[in-house]
């Protein structure tokens, strides 16, 4: 900053300061209201109020729906019945589903570099297999690590870790 811009910015605050203290001090001493509170409290009490039927009917004349405590209670009910309904429909089609298997199919490329791990987590991404570290260790006891060939390769999720080693590895 030079000392000409500071010089402008303290002569500035200082000018502020100087309005703001002179409103202050010579400027009104009390807020004025145009209403006094009792005066308020007499004119809303003297104002006539909608009763309960022309509430109503205001409210429904906008789109409202108005229900008493009854209907209210039966609606409730009939929510939970149908909710219960639903949810006994849901639990009968998965009773249903369950028999039935979902088979996940990729086709897995292999290139040159691919470690054995590599296969496994690809697979595992694939919902082929639970776990790339166990199919890497099923590749390790079996010392196949270094038999990995290159290639595409189709597997599925109904193979057995043994079907999945042989298609891969020599």
């Amino acid at each position: 900053m030079t000392p000409n811009s500071l010089r402008s910015f303290s002569a500035g605050l200082f000018v502020a300061a100087i309005l703001t203290g002179s409103v202050y001090l010579f400027g009104p001493s009390e807020a004025k209201s145009t209403e006094n509170l009792a005066d308020k409290t007499e004119k809303a009490a003297k104002t006539e109020r909608p009763g309960v039927q022309e509430m109503i009917d205001l409210l429904v004349s906008k789109g409202y729906v108005i229900n008493t405590e009854a209907e209210w209670s039966e609606q409730l009910a009939a929510a939970a019945k149908a909710s219960e309904k639903d949810k006994e429909k849901t639990e009968e089609k998965s009773n249903k589903e369950a028999g039935e298997k979902v088979v996940y199919r990729t086709i897995l490329t292999v290139s040159m570099g691919m470690t054995s791990i590599d296969v496994g987590n690809a697979l595992e991404r694939a919902n082929i297999i639970n776990s790339g570290v166990q199919f890497y260790k099923d590749v390790e006891k079996r010392g196949l690590a270094n038999e990995l060939r290159p290639g595409t390769f189709e597997v599925e999720s109904g193979m057995t870790t043994d079907e999945i080693i042989s298609v891969i590895f020599k």
